[in-house]
């Protein structure tokens, strides 16, 4: 009433006027209430709780931490078994059945004649060791003729050694007669035999260093396992 009659308002004016008062208190207090500080609270201790479900702690990690344990080494996968594996051979030549063979890893010469139903009768196994141990993919042939063995040096009409050369038992000086192999190049053949266990095929004669397509080609029909 005394704003009424001092500052001659008029009701409504007066109304809206203490609407507008009460609505910039209220967002006063709103304000004033959001911004008050609040207390922060201390984490709660994760150690025990880490520990429990199998997590790394600092102390794991850290490797100057006295006392923390250590994480074991991994063991890695299990090596496989050997036991049970089995490998095919080819037995050709003199033998009751020849062909492919499957048989255990590790076996030898004579198992893969037995498997292949034995030797025929007469056959000369001189040049054959019974007691080798075999490998995946290789080829046996029984009763082929031995391979001669020609004077150092002492080629055929033809300039060729007098037959199939065996570069799994020729030394180097007769490796020397095949046509295009020097000193050189035979004891790659001697050394590429000694690593690799032997010569299973003809085709591996092309793996040695120093020859190439065309001298393959060359020494393909003089030389065999």
């Amino acid at each position: 009433m005394w704003v009424q009659l001092r500052c001659g308002l008029e009701p409504k004016t007066l109304a809206a006027l203490a609407v507008v008062l009460v609505a910039a208190a209220v967002l006063a207090v709103t304000h004033f209430w959001s911004a008050r500080p609040e207390g922060v609270r201390a984490p709660d201790v994760v150690g025990g709780a880490v520990h429990a479900a199998g997590l790394p702690t600092d102390a794991d990690t850290d490797p100057d931490a006295e006392g923390a344990a250590r994480p074991e080494p991994s063991p890695g996968p299990a090596p496989a078994a050997t036991t049970g594996g089995q490998m095919v051979v080819d037995v050709s030549g003199k033998v009751r059945s020849p062909g492919l063979r499957r048989l255990p890893s590790g076996s030898r010469v004579d198992d893969a004649l037995q498997a292949a139903g034995g030797v025929r009768p007469g056959t000369d196994l001189a040049g054959l060791n019974r007691a080798r141990v075999l490998m995946d993919g290789e080829q046996i042939v029984v009763g082929a003729p031995p391979a001669p063995v020609p004077a150092a040096g002492a080629p055929t009409a033809s300039g060729g050694p007098a037959g199939p050369v065996s570069l799994n038992t020729a030394t180097a000086d007769q490796l020397e007669g095949l046509p295009g192999v020097g000193p050189v190049l035979a004891q790659h053949i001697v050394d590429y035999r000694t690593q690799h266990g032997g010569f299973r095929s003809v085709d591996e004669l092309r793996e040695v260093n120093g020859i190439g397509t065309r001298r393959f080609a060359d020494l393909r029909p003089l030389v065999r396992p």
